[in-house]
């Protein structure tokens, strides 16, 4: 039994207007899903990805505002890496500066031109040149970003574990292969890659790094999950990684797949996540992340819930990098023969 990649990325946000207009009007992705954190519903959880928000290109957001600002670093998820097309680099090094992003040197990895970046909280991200024919993934239609260069999903995710041999060891069991390492760009220190059977989100990169060791926080990475098929595979996960020495909670309902986690011996929590049933269930196509979505249990404290939470824009364009945005838009639609739809 083998996993086929990353399921979904989950982080800490700041501002949620800010989250929401990096993401869409600067990365380009699509807000698929605006809900609640099941756990805190006053807090919104954000979806981001592609048209459908499919498994293996949704990254979402827990904005609290006013939480501390975290640190990643050993027991952590440090860096997440979307795909981009070969030859794109160029174009979003210059997009996200003018964007007012911090942009870092770009660097070969693994043969791969990557760019890392970080959003306005401070989160790694990374985007990394691959073939577009080596992935079934095609960025948001209605996007700002021009489709030559729009982001096709997640590439992998980087895991600084304070016991990377254990890390590995979990890896195995999810049926991952070890792919080679490197040193790091960064401080020399050992990366190996793991890649899951998959076409897409496959990647995991193991630092084998010491201290600082990472401070929960906004702009951190709160989970990481692996993609099952459905509720019966999920199962049997469980049984495997149970029987492996994880503790493994049991099955959770999070209204668009169920998840079961754990949090692996290197500090990192990991989840599984089914598939389906998906983005959906409860909006049209065209209408995903149109309106505050609330699960059944939920339903009846909307009015509450609406109450506490900031309101939220869905153009974003309401801050300095408006004009970016703009722009940007103008860009895609001569791209696309003068039409953004």
């Amino acid at each position: 039994m083998q996993t086929d990649g990353i399921h979904h990325i989950s982080a800490v946000a700041g501002d949620p207007q800010e989250n929401l207009r990096f993401y869409t009007a600067v990365l380009g992705l699509r807000l698929v899903k605006r809900t609640v954190n099941f756990d805190d519903a006053t807090t919104y959880h954000l979806y981001y990805g592609d048209d459908t928000g499919s498994p293996g290109t949704a990254l979402t957001f827990f904005p609290f505002e006013g939480t501390r600002q975290g640190r990643p670093g050993r027991g952590q998820a440090v860096a997440t890496a979307f795909a981009v097309p070969e030859g794109s680099l160029d174009y979003w090094a210059e997009r996200l500066r003018k964007s007012n992003a911090t942009v870092g040197e770009r660097r070969t990895r693994f043969d791969a031109a990557v760019l890392p970046f970080e959003d306005p909280d401070g989160q790694p991200l990374e985007l990394v040149e691959t073939d577009p024919a080596d992935s079934p993934i095609e960025p948001w239609s209605d996007g700002p970003v021009p489709d030559e260069h729009g982001i096709r999903g997640f590439f992998g995710v980087t895991l600084h574990s304070a016991e990377p041999d254990a890390t590995a060891n979990v890896l195995d069991v999810l049926g991952f292969d070890r792919v080679g390492s490197e040193a790091d760009a960064d401080d020399g220190a050992e990366r190996v890659r793991y890649a899951a059977a998959g076409d897409h989100a496959t990647v995991v990169d193991v630092l084998h790094r010491g201290p600082p060791r990472g401070r929960p926080g906004v702009g951190t990475v709160h989970h990481v999950a692996f993609r099952a098929a459905d509720e019966d595979e999920q199962l049997a996960w469980r049984e495997r990684l149970s029987d492996s020495g994880q503790f493994v909670t049991p099955q959770k309902d999070r209204q668009y797949f169920r998840s079961i986690y754990f949090r692996e011996p290197g500090g990192i929590l990991f989840e599984i996540a089914t598939d389906g049933p998906g983005f959906g269930i409860d909006e049209s196509a065209e209408d995903l992340g149109s309106e505050l979505k609330l699960p059944s249990w939920l339903e009846d404290e909307r009015e509450r819930i609406e109450s506490a939470l900031p309101p939220l824009e869905a153009s974003g364009d309401d801050s300095p990098s408006g004009e970016a945005a703009s722009a940007a838009e103008s860009e895609k639609a001569q791209a696309d023969g003068g039409s953004s739809e």
